[in-house]
């Protein structure tokens, strides 16, 4: 099975029977039957051979596609696509035992006005900013295995008074949240579905974002993420001290002695000599392993100062990347895992998250996420599902490799 193409009609046909019975799982919450059937023949068109993966090309390949029906079904068909997702999230949770979810977002680039939540914005499919949809995403992962399985689509704010939100039937209660909001939304969704992260990892668009560390921290949620080198910080050592008392007026709070350093700077001062070699994971051409220093530092921008300013700052993790030959580092996370953490750990979850980015190239390139032709908010939430779904079986079908060669 490749990574990044579609199965043979052969090989869709070998797998045909196991495929039902996920689908038969996964589609259990939908009302109808149809529905149902509708979904299993979704799921084939997807995964069959074949460069476009919107519906009129897919419904040409399947022997028992019909347009109009896979159409309806996708666009007008009023199923809820929440339990279906609640059920693929169960299931590859046992399935993947994950090490951590991944926050992440991709852009699904278009070439009208006309589909919902389109505008001009980032889109990292471009790799520049253009016109796009961008859906934001939390994925189950380990170095071996991801799925995502939850989603939002981001609502760009001028959408909010937009006359569009009719013709493409975005409810009232959905409007402009930023991205870091909408997956701690996700993160609470899939809490309440049963479900604990084991630590979640994000790049910088999130670990800079001081309102989503402080969310997970909340919720007791540990977490890697990616942050700049410019972020503002202070060793652990550093304490607070309180001003002088004025004869009048309420006593100062305390306050940290500036000038503020920055994670870059801290790991420059830390020096090369602190550095340890890691190796993270075997790569294709051999052992994946740089150079690697973890600092107890104070995070200390403005909100977190104003947060508590008669309190510590609280002391995290910097972990940076300062690779053989640099002449400084070059890659940064913040942590809050607990103080006795080994490097070794704390490397392997930073650098998981290329399972990420080499599953969304099966998503996109095998499996058609970003083929949807579609215009509605329910069809988008529809098809992100089904293609989720679809990455989900196969998942099962890799992971059920290595048990069957054990039990040959």
């Amino acid at each position: 099975m490749s990574e990044v193409s579609g199965l043979s009609a052969a090989k869709l046909q070998r797998v045909r029977g196991r495929l039902v019975e996920f689908a038969e799982e996964m589609f259990e919450p939908m009302a109808r039957k149809d529905q149902r059937r509708w979904g299993e023949v979704y799921l084939r068109g997807l995964m069959l051979d074949g460069k476009r993966k919107s519906i009129e090309p897919m419904a040409d390949r399947l022997e028992d596609g019909d347009e109009q029906c896979l159409q309806q079904f996708v666009n007008q068909s009023p199923w809820l696509w929440e339990p279906v997702r609640r059920n693929l999230a169960l299931r590859m949770d046992s399935e993947i035992e994950p090490e951590a979810w991944v926050i992440d977002d991709t852009g699904f680039p278009k070439f009208g006005e006309k589909s919902v939540g389109v505008a001009r914005q980032y889109c990292g499919a471009l790799g520049k900013v253009g016109n796009c949809q961008v859906g934001v995403s939390i994925s189950a992962a380990t170095p071996q295995a991801s799925c995502p399985i939850d989603w939002r689509l981001f609502m760009p704010a001028e959408w909010d008074a937009d006359p569009r939100r009719e013709a493409c039937r975005v409810p009232e209660d959905v409007t402009h949240e930023p991205k870091w909001k909408l997956a701690l939304q996700m993160i609470d969704e899939l809490r309440g579905w049963g479900l604990e992260p084991p630590v979640v990892l994000g790049d910088a668009a999130y670990g800079d974002v001081t309102e989503l560390r402080a969310g997970l921290e909340n919720r007791e949620i540990d977490y890697v993420l990616d942050v700049k080198g410019s972020t503002s910080a202070l060793p652990e050592s550093a304490k607070p001290e309180r001003p002088k008392r004025s004869a009048t007026g309420r006593p100062p709070a305390l306050r940290y002695r500036r000038p503020f350093d920055s994670l870059a700077g801290l790991a420059r001062a830390a020096g090369e000599e602190a550095c340890v070699e890691v190796q993270w994971r075997e790569g294709t051409q051999g052992p994946l392993r740089s150079r690697f220093l973890a600092l107890r530092v104070r995070p200390a921008n403005v909100k977190l100062r104003r947060a508590d300013p008669d309190g510590e700052l609280p002391v995290r993790w910097l972990l940076a990347e300062w690779p053989q030959g640099k002449e400084e580092p070059t890659d940064f996370w913040l942590s809050n895992l607990p103080a006795d953490t080994p490097i070794e750990k704390l490397v392997s979850l930073a650098k998981l998250r290329w399972r990420i980015e080499q599953d969304y190239r099966e998503l996109k390139d095998a499996l058609g996420l970003d083929h949807f032709e579609g215009r509605s908010y329910p069809g988008w939430n529809h098809h992100v599902t089904l293609v989720s779904v679809a990455h989900g079986f196969l998942t099962t079908e890799r992971l059920r490799r290595p048990r069957l060669r054990a039990a040959a």
